[in-house]
């Protein structure tokens, strides 16, 4: 069997360990059977989320969305984002269609994404 990660971003892991203990530990919990998931299908089960050839998957955690896409080792997790924060963005981005469609077709949210690469490299 092969290994697989979980790899966080700087920005994502950030975003975790703002969260109370008990719920990192719910979410870790979840991700537990996201290997077998992950690496057994085309990720259809998922959200999908396209742009400029960039291909990121949402898992829905109770009331968070971990972003994340398919990396060499595993998953590379970008942000993980609380269902008030969402709401927030498209609230302010004037959004008004369903979650995956209005993030894809908003350049802020891949922004978002972009600022939590950039952070990494630095």
């Amino acid at each position: 069997m092969t290994t697989f990660q979980i790899i966080f971003t700087p920005t994502s892991a950030a975003e975790l360990g703002r969260m109370p203990k008990e719920l990192q530990l719910q979410i870790l919990g979840d991700f537990r059977g996201l290997p077998q998931h992950v690496l057994g299908t085309d990720l259809e089960d998922f959200g999908k989320l396209e742009s400029d050839g960039q291909i990121l998957h949402r898992f829905r955690i109770g009331d968070y969305r971990v972003y994340f896409q398919r990396h060499p080792l595993g998953v590379l997790v970008h942000r993980i984002l609380s269902r008030n924060t969402l709401k927030d963005f498209f609230f302010r981005s004037g959004i008004k269609t369903g979650e995956d469609e209005a993030l894809q077709q908003n350049p802020k949210f891949w922004q978002l994404i972009e600022e939590a690469k950039i952070s990494e490299t630095e």
